[in-house]
């Protein structure tokens, strides 16, 4: 989402670099264009205004301007206030000491509130060790209800609803009084959304609050509607008293705005971000990870923590070694692909890399599973020899490989550049970890 806006501030600090020694005008025409970024990213206006405000009280002092390193601080700057902008450290669930945990969930319509329920509770199951039970409030939309059993069942979880006619509220006062008697931890409630903030739908989930006296009110809110989501968010809070956000479809190409002036413009924090369909695709919010994303400076702890919970630690030393020593072949490509497919998309994934974020459209290294299974064909129609040592493949190789695959030859040539293109990047990562021993620390994390 903040590709654009990273390459922007890149450009930005690459310029003050070359300045050498920096003076006030320096810094000041540095600042009006991060500003025009902020803008253009549509960040809300006042939070652009005070961010640079804050920025420039603290950059033009002579300890900065003097410094050897006066870029160098002046970035260390913005990244603080960024990091304070986006929340300053992450906020985590609340947890009740007495069992169980109630989280209400709010929304409009479309902004993914019922997948949000859901994938809520995989990850309070698989990261807090708590037993969930999934609640469908939301009794003017069958389909929602529908949609969170489906859920549920394919995530082996249980969901209550209650009977046909009874009110949102009295179905979570059931829900909790069951979820108390069955050892459930947790009782996420997912309410019902409108298209818009009416008074009937405000009152319906305040009288649900006083009932369920929920530990957390978390707002879901889609981040591609822009300034949109962040009204939306302010209203919702001047009636509802937030506890916290979860930004949806952060994966997606918008520009950004909302999640950088939610947290200031609503005071509360941002708790997790959706960043993909899949059920997994919810994470914890960390506002300096996220500072340093739009800095072009990576997320190397979100990456590792990936890598440890999708990879096996024998076989990544087995595949440390073979990098460092440039063996990387198709047999390496594909086991990789599969371990990138378990971790996320891999433009996210080369975004959490520092430096990556300005290597262009990262979009480019994406992938579907279908065309994930049109690799993996082609990969395995090729001889041993072929996977060893792509450099044999030849025309007429190609042609053979295609057929066997059930593919076309230019497949076959996108797949062969996109192997060079990795093979390079692991080349370089080889060289890295051989001058800094960088390399090892990773796969070693």
């Amino acid at each position: 989402m903040f590709q654009n806006l990273s390459e922007k501030l890149s450009a930005v600090f690459d310029k003050l670099r070359r300045s050498g020694k920096l003076t006030e005008k320096d810094i000041d025409a540095a600042l009006n264009e991060v500003k025009m970024a902020l803008l253009e990213a549509d960040v809300n206006f006042r939070v652009v205004k005070n961010f640079v405000k804050k920025v420039k009280e603290k950059a033009v002092g002579s300890e900065i301007l003097q410094s050897l390193t006066p870029t160098q601080q002046v970035v260390k700057i913005v990244l603080a206030e960024l990091t304070d902008l986006l929340g300053k450290e992450r906020e985590k669930i609340k947890i009740s000491s007495k069992k169980p945990t109630v989280i209400m969930m709010a929304g409009l319509q479309g902004s993914g509130k019922t997948t949000t329920t859901a994938k809520l509770g995989l990850y309070m199951r698989k990261h807090e060790k708590k037993n969930p039970l999934l609640v469908a409030c939301d009794v003017y939309r069958p389909a929602a209800i529908k949609q969170l059993q489906v859920l549920g069942q394919q995530l082996s979880m249980e969901v209550f609803a209650g009977e046909t006619g009874t009110r949102p509220a009295e179905i979570a006062r059931q829900a909790i009084d069951y979820a108390r008697d069955n050892d459930f931890d947790v009782v996420i409630l997912d309410t019902a959304g409108r298209l818009h903030i009416d008074e009937q739908m405000m009152g319906e989930i305040k009288e649900l609050k006083e009932v369920a006296a929920p530990h957390e009110v978390l707002l879901v809110v889609d981040a591609m509607t822009g300034q949109d989501a962040v009204n939306m968010a302010k209203s919702f809070n001047e009636m509802l008293e937030l506890s916290g956000l979860v930004l949806t479809k952060l994966d997606g190409d918008a520009r950004g705005g909302a999640a950088l002036s939610i947290r200031e413009v609503t005071g509360k924090p941002v708790k997790f971000v959706g960043i993909g369909e899949k059920a997994s695709a919810l994470e914890p919010f960390f506002p300096e990870r996220m500072a340093q994303r739009i800095l072009g400076m990576g997320d190397v702890l979100s990456l590792i923590e990936k890598a440890q919970a999708t990879m096996d630690a024998e076989k990544m030393k087995e595949m440390e070694k073979r990098v460092l020593e440039a063996e990387f072949n198709f047999n390496d490509f594909l086991y990789q692909l599969n371990q990138i497919k378990k971790m996320g998309p891999l433009d996210q994934l080369l975004g959490m890399i520092p430096g990556m974020s300005g290597m262009g459209n990262l979009s480019e290294f994406s992938f579907d599973d279908k065309r994930f299974k049109k690799f993996e064909a082609i990969v395995l129609s090729m001889t041993n020899a072929e996977r060893n040592n792509p450099d044999l493949i030849d025309g007429s190789r190609r042609k053979r490989i295609a057929k066997g695959s059930g593919n076309e030859v230019q497949d076959v040539n996108q797949l062969l550049k996109q192997f060079a293109q990795m093979r390079k990047m692991m080349k370089q990562l080889g060289s890295l970890g051989k001058k800094k021993s960088r390399m090892s620390k990773f796969f070693g994390m």
